[in-house]
């Protein structure tokens, strides 16, 4: 199997549409729509865990959704940023937290049917509220309105439930992260 071509369809900010054309395990010309990230590393998502044992959530409205979501802090890595550098800023950025202490989960596709875009999963040990002077190096996002959620480690899973309950959505990486970080706590 190989990829013959690309044809782009459009593209904007962050994503480009296309068309791809590749040989199938039989030798047969094939046709696959996809996205792609430009102008970025792909995504970084931070798992943060304060010392205390609570696990730091985010809700947001999400306009593709038309609902609001419950995920973890992410954002997009900045073209050859290190996820470990915007690990931190995207989790200051985003809640005004932050960690010395950020300890590689996994990497790879979200969505490998239809995207390129690759995750880089962080924990983040010992989060806490970071400076105002750190919060004025890394602003908020103007387009996010962010609620944060703490709640303790054992009881994510239950408030996660409950948040679907009321009508949110729940990004659904959230039960494998949650999962993975476990055997660091």
């Amino acid at each position: 199997m190989e990829l013959i071509g690309k044809t782009i369809k459009c593209e904007g900010r962050f994503i480009r549409m296309m068309d791809l054309s590749y040989k199938d395990h039989r030798g047969n010309l094939r046709n696959w729509e996809a996205v792609e990230r430009v102008n970025c590393d792909g995504v970084t998502v931070i798992v943060p865990i304060t010392d205390k044992g609570e696990l730091l959530l985010i809700r947001q409205f999400r306009p593709v959704l038309n609902n609001y979501v419950v995920e973890f802090p992410a954002g997009l890595n900045e073209k050859n940023e290190n996820p470990f550098t915007a690990a931190k800023r995207e989790l200051i950025e985003e809640t005004g937290y932050t960690s010395d202490g950020f300890i590689k989960l996994a990497d790879g596709p979200v969505s490998s049917g239809m995207s390129t875009e690759t995750l880089h999963v962080l924990l983040a040990k010992g989060v806490y509220p970071a400076s105002e002077e750190i919060k004025a190096l890394h602003p908020p996002d103007e387009t996010e309105n962010i609620e944060i959620i703490l709640v303790p480690f054992e009881k994510a899973f239950e408030t996660i439930n409950g948040y679907s309950d009321r009508g949110d959505l729940i990004d659904l990486k959230i039960y494998g992260f949650v999962e993975l970080a476990r055997k660091y706590l």
